[in-house]
């Protein structure tokens, strides 16, 4: 009978993992997707975190989710690292980790500069995953410290790192509205 009620909680579990995964990643995608139409890049922001959906990447979710932080935290203290994320990174070019290729001088992987389009979504996604794991508690300068955090020991294009961090100064300073406008004058960097 206790091996049952344990399958039977575990199973519970599952659902309501699966159910909280599900309305967290669809809650950020619709956060993200308005934030990429006030940045002037909507219909790139429509097809934003798809891949969250797939099985190699949900299913992870669901069997780590904390609702508290992200999943792929969670499966990088179990295993080392993290498979979703594994999957995630190559698929979705709003990530800085996605943009590395071989240099043919040193023969090394090596960060590439990010197309302005993909800093711009890469803004929306960081402003929005600090609104959803925040909550209430949310600042402006939550995502700057978040990025802060890392600064010198991620493997990001110079170029890149300076203009995101740019943009969330901006943030944290100036507020949404004059960053989401001069984001959509921005036509490089």
């Amino acid at each position: 009978m206790r091996v049952r009620l344990q399958k039977e909680k575990e199973h519970i579990d599952l659902l309501a993992n699966a159910a909280g995964h599900f309305k967290t990643i669809t809650r950020h995608r619709h956060m993200v997707m308005r934030h990429c139409f006030r940045a002037g890049i909507g219909f790139q922001g429509l097809f934003h975190d798809l891949s969250k959906y797939m099985p190699s990447e949900f299913v992870y979710g669901v069997l780590n989710y904390q609702g508290t932080r992200s999943p792929n935290e969670g499966e990088r203290d179990r295993y080392g690292f993290s498979h979703a994320w594994m999957h995630h990174k190559g698929r979705n070019k709003h990530h800085f980790e996605y943009w590395t290729d071989y240099d043919p001088k040193t023969r090394l992987m090596t960060p590439v500069k990010m197309p302005l389009n993909y800093v711009k979504e890469m803004f929306c996604d960081r402003v929005a995953a600090g609104k959803i794991y925040n909550g209430v508690n949310y600042t402006d300068s939550d995502p700057l410290e978040y990025f802060m955090r890392a600064k010198g020991v991620r493997a990001i294009h110079p170029d890149t790192s300076r203009l995101i961090e740019r943009l969330l100064r901006m943030l944290a300073e100036k507020g949404e509205d004059y960053t989401f406008a001069y984001i959509r004058r921005l036509k490089r960097y």
